[in-house]
């Protein structure tokens, strides 16, 4: 008689579309950053022009390899890009060194003094 045994190493697979896939993958690169509700039955993300579940997935796929850090609260996901998934996602999308995340661009200061120290109007 036949029995089948099922692998302990199987396992079910998410297939993304690639067109999914790479909006994912540009979103995360140009942000840095990237929050998702736990809700797999969510019909599309909030910033991302697809299903929910695609982004939770995909950023599964990326954090099982270290490219993302993933932080789990209050029902949201907030993955952070890695270094390594920063160099990741410049091959993938086929960037430029030059193109880099929001979250690494320096913030410009404005050299005028904090309100109240300039001396004028003083009470």
């Amino acid at each position: 008689t036949f029995q089948h045994r099922p692998s302990s190493s199987t396992t079910a697979t998410m297939l993304i579309p690639k067109a999914d896939r790479k909006k994912i993958h540009e979103y995360l690169f140009r942000e840095g950053v990237l929050v998702a509700q736990k809700d797999f039955n969510l019909p599309k993300h909030p910033d991302i022009d697809t299903k929910n579940l695609f982004v939770i997935k995909a950023c599964q796929s990326l954090n099982s390899r270290g490219y993302v850090k993933t932080q789990f609260s209050w029902q949201y996901y907030y993955y952070t890009l890695t270094p390594e998934g920063l160099d990741y996602l410049r091959e993938w999308l086929h960037l430029p060194a030059e193109i880099v995340p929001a979250t690494h661009i320096k913030q410009q200061r404005s050299h005028a003094p904090p309100r109240g120290m300039l001396g004028e109007g003083e009470r």
